[in-house]
């Protein structure tokens, strides 16, 4: 029996085929006709069977004893003792002292169930770890669009004439797209904005190694370029765009002859940049961690938009201001978590959204949230203050993959209980758990993903998950009955995935995001579906951009430019710490915090069992360092003992540690973009001696 699914890894979207004989999985290979990968997957994707391993998983929920032991109990009476704690933690403390940490890689439904249960039935504080990577892209696009709506397709990467990544490194984060880029487009010219010479940077035609945090000082005075030689279309950044002449005003102060101090670059690099923006027909550009996670990022993300409006650059085929998202469902999560929004990007205060919702789900407006939920570190700071008495994570490890996780040590202790829904019993945050529930993995149950161009992509179970362990959407279902919620959230309604995408399509009905025109079955063995499809209308092709008629989502139905003052760093090198931290990926095969690819045998082989220090040669040099060499990395947060490994990817006075082996975020800073409440990930000043 063969069976189609979406991969549960990157946002990329990839369908994948597997054989499959008396439950066991005997291949696994890409879709050769899906419109996303077109016959190829990356080494996480190709392998992702091994996530099924029985290696680091239970089959019945643990229960923390009085003397710190985990020991099995059953499902019944984990559902018994979640319902009595968190509702005496509740009756105790009062609303808000309750909260979830959730997910971008689990799909839609569990999503939304999990909004409902916990913040509809239980008035939770819930965020997810979409908050650490896609925030920013959200708030930018809702700012300057009116919604969050990523407007491209993977087509507009395979024909557009000038791709230019600012702070997107696909050739490791999203290596299908990438290497169809390379296949399919062999003309294009490619531009690469990063302070590191990263693997995409390698390929590229230009790549222009602006100065840390220099991002948006560079995009205002490109923007200012443009304008002063008319490089721009005027009569549209003017009708269908507000704030023209102010957004003019503002950039007349970002001059060449400024740049050089601000973005460490010289005037003719700028320029070569803006001729070729304005000899190429089709420009795009895509961005991901690099702007996204940034003390300024929003504002960053929106001056990529800014010039986007200013050139035309969007509603047309190759074109775009486009944020390349990083997990399989974060745009699910975006919209369908009732996080940030309510479902499918209703807003908390507008009366008819709270109505429509109230109606289709047969409840009471007053069970409805009033305000997007506390942020991510907003939650971690009230578990410290001890604000928040009890925590429900569900797939995520914030022991690792926190900024400045120091202050996540002896986490178990700050909270009277913490229960913990994960794969893997293992996990950094999972030993923390006073009770752990072991779930399913993609492979094992059912659903939707949304990836980063919309998509909707059906999850279909591939294989029966192991005996005693469950689904995330019946347990958060179940858990929502033990807590009496069954009457008053009318959970008759939700009683299958099926029923909450069918929940989800009714309330999408005239968002942006619409999907009445879906139908759940229909996604299994497709090409999937990029939102809206609304009911009644045929879909022509597999690939769909936005704002052709150059409509927005506002109330005047125009775009915004959105322009502020860079700010001054809070943290600069000097004598006690005069090195830059970057810190991204590291490799194809690693993702995250290395839980769900460890098990692979090829990811094993490949890559090495700890983190190296990325260090130049000049730096190295100083330093009397040589490669394999051990080094004390100190930084104002943390410290961390790591090897070092000489490499031209970085430039003297930088260095790099990658994400994944809880390494670099003991040494990360617990800074934040003021409006998306992204953590800024990727600079920080630090020490390094030589042991």
């Amino acid at each position: 029996m063969n069976i189609q699914t979406t991969c549960s890894f990157c946002a990329t979207g990839c369908n994948l085929e597997f054989q499959v004989e008396n439950n066991e999985i005997k291949s696994c290979k890409p879709v050769l006709t899906h419109p996303v990968n077109k016959g190829l997957a990356c080494i996480k994707g190709r392998n992702i069977a091994y996530q099924n391993s029985m290696e680091h998983r239970v089959n019945t929920p643990l229960l923390r004893d009085e003397n710190g032991k985990m020991n099995p109990i059953s499902w019944e009476k984990a559902y018994k003792i979640i319902a009595e704690k968190f509702i005496d933690i509740n009756n105790k403390y009062g609303k808000g002292s309750l909260a979830f940490l959730s997910t971008g890689q689990i799909p839609l439904e569990e999503m939304a169930i999990l909004g409902y249960v916990g913040r509809f039935g239980m008035g939770m504080e819930g965020d997810g770890n979409t908050r650490l990577c896609m925030a920013t892209a959200a708030v930018s696009y809702n700012q300057s669009f009116g919604f969050d709506a990523p407007p491209y397709s993977w087509n507009d990467l395979m024909t557009t004439d000038l791709a230019i990544f600012i702070g997107s490194n696909p050739a490791i984060s999203h290596p299908v797209p990438w290497w169809r880029l390379r296949k399919e487009n062999k003309n294009v010219e490619l531009v690469v904005i990063d302070p590191r010479k990263t693997e995409t940077a390698k390929d590229a035609n230009l790549w222009i190694p602006v100065k840390l945090k220099g991002d948006l000082f560079l995009l205002y005075t490109l923007a200012n370029y443009l304008i002063e030689k008319n490089y721009i279309d005027e009569e549209f950044a003017k009708e269908k765009i507000d704030n023209f002449e102010e957004f003019k005003n503002f950039v007349s102060d970002y001059t060449l002859d400024k740049l050089e101090e601000h973005c460490g670059i010289d005037k003719d690099v700028l320029i070569n940049l803006a001729e070729k923006i304005h000899a190429k027909e089709k420009v795009s550009f895509w961005w991901t961690m690099g702007v996204n996670q940034s003390y300024e990022a929003t504002r960053t993300a929106e001056a990529i938009v800014n010039i986007c409006f200013l050139i035309k650059a969007i509603g047309k085929e190759g074109t775009g201001p486009n944020s390349l998202t990083g997990q399989c469902n974060a745009m699910g999560s975006r919209l369908y978590s009732a996080e940030t929004c309510l479902f499918a990007g209703r807003k908390f205060n507008l009366e008819e959204d709270r109505k429509k919702i109230a109606n289709i789900l047969e409840i009471k407006d007053d069970l409805i949230p009033n305000r997007p939920t506390l942020a991510f570190n907003e939650i971690i700071e009230k578990v410290e203050t001890k604000d928040i008495r009890g925590l429900w994570i569900i797939a995520t490890n914030p022991m690792v993959s926190y900024p400045h996780n120091t202050t996540m040590k002896d986490f178990n202790s700050k909270v009277d209980f913490l229960v913990v829904q994960d794969i893997y019993y293992d996990t950094e945050t999972a030993q923390e758990a006073d009770l752990f529930l072991p779930t399913a993995t993609s492979l094992e149950k059912e659903g939707t993903f949304i990836n980063t161009e919309r998509r909707l992509g059906a999850v279909q179970k591939v294989v029966e998950p192991p005996e005693g362990i469950k689904s995330d959407y019946e347990i958060i279902l179940e858990i929502g009955k033990a807590l009496g919620l069954a009457e008053k959230l009318k959970l008759e309604k939700w009683n299958t995935p099926k029923d909450a995408f069918n929940l989800m399509k009714a309330i999408s009905e005239g968002m942006p995001c619409d999907i009445t025109g879906v139908e759940y079955d229909d996604l299994k063995n497709s090409n999937g579906i990029q939102w809206p499809l609304r009911k009644g209308e045929k879909l022509e092709n597999d690939y769909r951009i936005l704002f052709e008629d150059y409509k927005f989502y506002t109330e005047n139905n125009k775009g915004k430019f959105i322009f502020e003052m860079p700010q001054e760093y809070p943290e600069i090198p000097n004598e006690e710490y005069p090195f830059y931290l970057i810190t991204g990926r590291g490799g194809v095969g690693l993702w995250h915090t290395l839980t769900r690819t460890r098990n692979m045998p090829i990811v094993q082989h490949t890559y090495p069992n700890e983190d190296y220090l990325l260090i130049s040669n000049d730096d190295a040099t100083d330093l009397n360092l040589k490669d394999e060499d051990l080094v004390l990395v100190t930084s104002k947060n943390g410290q961390c003992n790591i090897k070092v490994k000489i490499s031209d990817e970085v430039l003297k006075g930088q260095v790099f540690i990658s994400m994944h082996y809880n390494v670099a975020n003991r040494l990360t800073d617990p800074l934040y973009d003021p409006y998306s409440k992204e953590p800024s990930y990727k600079y920080a000043t630090v020490n390094i001696k030589k042991i």
